[in-house]
């Protein structure tokens, strides 16, 4: 993902009081298609999460504030004023990734720490580092608050697909269907687990689909319709073996 498509996700219409994950991957399916910007798209709703809960502790979120001062830091032969400065890209890339290991560690469970974790997945994606971002997103899942735990999942299940695991992600999915949140609703959630299922199971998909087709909810219904019409066709006669 570039630097101009990451300062844009960084936006203020991020930080919405509810968020639906399936909403937003919906308007930006481009960004959303490649693993890193899944990464970085759910770390980025996590904020608006934070944002909105103003009750957490003040020493969490200045260790936030900080990590999130370094994304926005300067590199080069000049210091611009008021924001923090580093020699070269490793260095301010050190830095941040210190100052995220320290959230994800000292504050784990945490809306604070699951960000720390988030960040740190995207990093590993975007190195190509799939176990590694493994390992973060299950941290979140397992111990973070439910609405982080929920993304987590989402982005662990994509991940595990990465890694040639859909079983393993049909699960994950599965269970989030069954038990959706705050940020991820069940038709987010069935939508994903049908698009895993597509490739060994495209009957059963489309069977998911078919009850979001005529959802009230367009964005729901768009997409839908649209992996609806993709599968049936990638499997010519299917319909017709019904």
């Amino acid at each position: 993902m570039d630097s101009a498509t990451r300062k844009d996700l960084k936006g203020d219409k991020f930080a919405e009081e509810v968020f639906d994950i399936f909403e937003w991957i919906s308007a930006h399916k481009g960004e959303v298609m490649r693993y890193g910007g899944i990464a970085v798209a759910v770390a980025i709703i996590a904020v608006g999460v934070v944002l909105y809960n103003r009750s957490q502790a003040e020493t969490r979120q200045e260790a936030l504030a900080a990590a999130l001062a370094i994304e926005d830091g300067s590199v080069g032969p000049t210091a611009p004023p008021a924001v923090m400065h580093y020699d070269t890209p490793e260095d301010k890339d050190k830095a941040r990734v210190k100052a995220y290991t320290n959230l994800a560690t000292k504050y784990s469970g945490t809306q604070e720490g699951a960000f720390g974790s988030f960040a740190l997945a995207s990093d590993a994606i975007d190195k190509g580092n799939m176990a590694e971002a493994e390992k973060r997103y299950r941290e979140v899942a397992t111990s973070g608050p439910k609405a982080y735990a929920a993304l987590a999942n989402i982005a662990l299940a994509r991940v595990l697909v990465a890694e040639g695991k859909p079983a393993d992600a049909q699960k994950i999915l599965q269970n989030l269907t069954n038990n959706p949140a705050l940020t991820v609703s069940k038709a987010a959630a069935t939508l994903d687990l049908a698009e895993v299922m597509s490739k060994n199971d495209p009957s059963g998909a489309l069977k998911l689909l078919d009850t979001l087709r005529t959802s009230p909810r367009q964005p729901v219904s768009r997409v839908a319709v649209t992996e609806y019409g993709n599968i049936d066709q990638a499997n010519p006669g299917l319909n017709k073996k019904k």
